[in-house]
């Protein structure tokens, strides 16, 4: 065990976190790279171990940018089985075999636990076969095992390749051609146990089947009075079983790295057994399929669901959900990190050099980086010596300070009650004089309730009474302000659409003066904004009369949520996930649709006002030819070359083609335009037809993304707000005129920041509602790559002061 007081330990643990951080090397991702900049090269590309949603999208950007880049990339079937087998398992790639596998699940090349690679034998016999293509570089696609086997051959190489010339299995110049092996692996596991990255290949797509289960047996458990307990997997990693408590809700989560005390068995019958007296009529309770108590004992589902049976008499139903988890269609997060990942691993392989050690493709916030492969194997190996020596505060802290906040957040949010020190049950009469509100504005985004409830279970949680604006200024403006209690909000996590109601009116049409008066009213000491774009202009207009009105010195933040993703100051905005995954699901539907039929067209108009984002990212997560948007203005030159790729891809024997288009793109080039040119000239050779998605972007549930992060921004903002208040409250009343008073909560990397909304409306362009910094157009050039057009990179990067979260995932 380790030695020194609590506090020590924690920073020896926090050091070496830090330490794989530190040697992060940004990737290449948006800067210049031309076409065949590294012809001739040989890059083979496998996947290892388990398999997870998004291997596909990555072996598709494997072989796509490899051939862009002027490579031979080849298959590498069922993993290192395969490598050892040789033959028709290697199988050179091309552009057209990886087309229409980016929505299928699982890996299409196969995937194998190999027990011959283990044994120098297998690995003599793999370099052979590897040698006899040229391939020198290799793409691993798996968990931390399958990335250790990698390292060690390329540390054995030159003696294997020896070893082979003796043998006379190769020749000399065989051995001479091939001297290096440059190996860069990425992380497929849907464990998410992978130390190094914030997010593994997989890891979304099955926190959302873990959440459509949750949602699915939500109704079923509230019509019997059940209690449900469910087994998810993540081997000794507790991650999808904590996030998807939070995300749900759950009464109770157990998970391995941070097991309950001797006495757990009271504490959860007494949890339950009290829920059930404040009117709840299910139980949710997660296991994680590692999970122990705190003397490592297994605490399995089965136990779980007969301690409640035995002692409360709950009729109570298990549900395992095990490689359900694995299966179905990735996430649109997942293609898009697959994607990703996919191109940054062929780029580092043409960077590397004998002596650049191996490394892993990983997701730094929204940044693609390059981390040394064995320290980030070698810190993941000391999550696990942790846990079995017991130190479970040093392996909680291992997984990174996002997996500290992600656990700390939902042991606040999942009590019964707020603290009898600071309040009332319901969270009614509390301790603190100073009220804080919170209300929807703009357009309705999945992602408002979950921050909704966070807010206001956090604000009681330090003692200050909560109310809720309803209809947003328009409500306020007339005095529909009510309190709001502890189990009114309990299970608003899952729920879509605005609970408290929300308008598109700004506090300059619902006129300041009378919000001034509403505020001062109301006995409202700090405010929260929840809404998009209309949300954040209302804040610059009553930052701008602060000077005028002293009842709007108060502080005030916002936190954004459209799907359009155009508010300044974040990188991503609450609803924007939840409507990609609506709009990528739709596509592939739309493209299913034409199977069998003659070639066809469809042109996809989004929704996202002047902003494309949507367009943008749906494009490059459903494997769309083009997408049309306003940030990038486009001709009709540049729509005739579209057309004529599109009559080249469909000579050449593809049936569907997919060209995504902005709602406000263009004037004159509008979707029914675009529809008819290639109707026109497609006219013998395919059809073309038209979509439009509409309202249905803004409908459904909101995705375990816009859950989480609507719990942690909110959690942040109550932080935040009521640190301003002990700072400005002078003779009982709360006055500030400072900038640093009315802010915007954004994402930017894996930050949260804090943004004057004064410094933002220098960076606003009003009248196209948008931000003038899209970190996300560095990525259209990687989808028209993808899609087999000419293209380069273009460099883009945005550096802004934060407040470091630790990651956002």
């Amino acid at each position: 065990m380790e030695q020194g007081s609590p506090a020590k330990r924690a920073r020896m643990a926090n050091a070496n976190v830090d330490s794989v951080s530190n040697m992060m090397v940004p990737g290449k991702e948006g800067k210049p790279v031309t076409k065949n900049a590294y012809e001739g090269r040989c890059v083979g590309v496998f996947t290892s171990g388990g398999d997870s949603q998004g291997m596909n999208a990555a072996l598709r950007a494997v072989v796509r940018m490899g051939i862009y880049l002027g490579n031979k990339v080849y298959f590498i079937k069922e993993g290192y089985q395969g490598m050892v087998d040789g033959g028709d398992n290697i199988e050179e790639a091309t552009w057209a075999k990886v087309s229409g596998i980016m929505q299928l699940g699982g890996t299409v090349i196969g995937s194998a636990r190999c027990k011959d690679f283990r044994q120098h034998e297998g690995r003599l016999t793999a370099a052979q076969n590897l040698i006899e293509r040229n391939i020198t570089n290799l793409v691993v696609i798996g968990g931390d095992g399958s990335l250790t086997g990698a390292n060690l051959f390329r540390k054995e190489w030159s003696d294997l390749l020896e070893e082979l010339v003796k043998m006379e299995r190769i020749t000399r110049q065989n051995a001479t051609d091939c001297q290096h092996l440059n190996i860069v692996g990425m992380v497929g596991s849907i464990d998410n146990d992978f130390c190094g990255t914030d997010m593994t290949i997989g890891t979304d797509s099955a926190l959302h089947r873990i959440i459509e289960a949750v949602d699915a047996i939500s109704t079923t458990a509230q019509s019997h009075q059940r209690a449900f307990v469910l087994e998810v997997m993540g081997r000794h990693c507790g991650y999808l079983a904590l996030v998807g408590a939070m995300a749900c809700g759950a009464s109770h989560v157990f998970i391995p790295e941070h097991p309950p005390d001797d006495g757990w068995e009271d504490k959860l019958c007494d949890v339950l057994s009290k829920e059930r007296k404040l009117g709840q009529r299910l139980n949710i309770i997660i296991v994680a399929e590692g999970a122990v108590d705190i003397h490592g004992q297994p605490i399995t589902a089965t136990n779980v669901k007969m301690l409640i049976t035995e002692r409360l008499q709950y009729d109570t139903r298990v549900t395992v959900l095990g490689h359900v988890q694995r299966g179905g269609s990735p996430s649109a997060f997942d293609r898009i990190l697959g994607t990703r990942m996919g191109a940054e691993a062929v780029l580092a392989l043409m960077e590397a050099t004998p002596e650049t050690p191996a490394c892993v493709v990983s997701l730094d916030g929204n940044q693609a980086v390059r981390v040394p492969l064995m320290a980030c194997v070698e810190r993941t190996q000391n999550v696990a010596k942790a846990m079995d020596e017991k130190n479970f505060a040093k392996a909680v802290q291992l997984r990174g300070k996002s997996f500290v906040n992600n656990l700390e957040t939902y042991k606040q949010l999942a009590k019964l009650k707020p603290p009898k020190s600071v309040s009332d049950a319901n969270g009614l009469h509390c301790k603190e004089e100073f009220r804080l509100a919170v209300m929807n504005v703009g357009a309705p985004a999945c992602g408002m309730n979950s921050a909704v409830r966070a807010f206001v279970r956090m604000g009681m949680m330090h003692g200050y009474p909560v109310v809720k604006i309803l209809e947003g200024f328009e409500g306020l403006v007339d005095n529909q302000v009510k309190p709001i209690s502890w189990m009114e909000v309990h299970d608003w996590v899952s729920k879509g659409g605005s609970l408290i109601g929300t308008k598109r009116t700004t506090a300059k049409e619902a006129g300041i003066e009378k919000v001034a008066k509403a505020l001062k009213n109301n006995r409202i000491s700090a405010l929260l904004i929840i809404g998009g774009f209309e949300a954040y202009h209302s804040l610059v207009q009553l930052s701008e009369q602060r000077a005028m009105y002293p009842e709007l010195c108060i502080p005030m933040c916002i936190i954004p949520a459209t799907i359009s993703n155009n508010v300044p100051g974040t990188h991503f905005s609450l609803g924007s996930d939840t409507s990609l995954n609506e709009i990528v699901d739709i596509c592939d539907r739309i493209k299913q649709s034409a199977t069998g039929t003659k070639r066809r067209v469809f042109v996809i108009e989004t929704m996202g006002g002047y902003c494309g984002y949507l367009a943008t990212l749906a494009g490059l997560a459903g494997g769309a030819d083009t997408a049309h948007i306003f940030e990038e203005p486009f001709t009709i030159h540049d729509i005739e070359s579209d057309v004529e790729h599109m009559k080249n891809k469909m000579s050449g024997g593809v049936k569907r083609g997919l060209i995504l288009r902005n709602e406000y793109a263009n004037d004159n080039y509008t979707t029914d335009f675009i529809t008819q040119l290639y109707n026109e000239e497609g006219k013998g050779l395919f059809t073309c037809r038209k979509n439009v998605l509409g309202h249905m972007q803004q409908g459904g549930v909101p995705s375990p993304f816009d859950r989480n992060m609507a719990t942690k921004l909110a959690s942040k903002a109550v932080d935040k707000l009521i640190r301003q208040i002990h700072e400005n409250t002078k003779g009982g009343q709360v006055r500030t005129d400072s900038p640093e008073t009315i802010t915007l909560l954004g994402v930017i990397r894996r930050q949260a920041v804090f943004t004057p909304v004064q410094d933002l409306a220098k960076e606003t362009d009003f009248k196209h509602r948008i931000w003038n910094k899209q970190w996300w157009m560095v990525l259209r050039p990687l989808m028209r790559i993808m899609a087999h057009h000419e293209s380069v990179y273009e460099a883009q990067g945005i550096q802004l002061p934060s407040e470091d979260l630790g990651g956002w995932y």
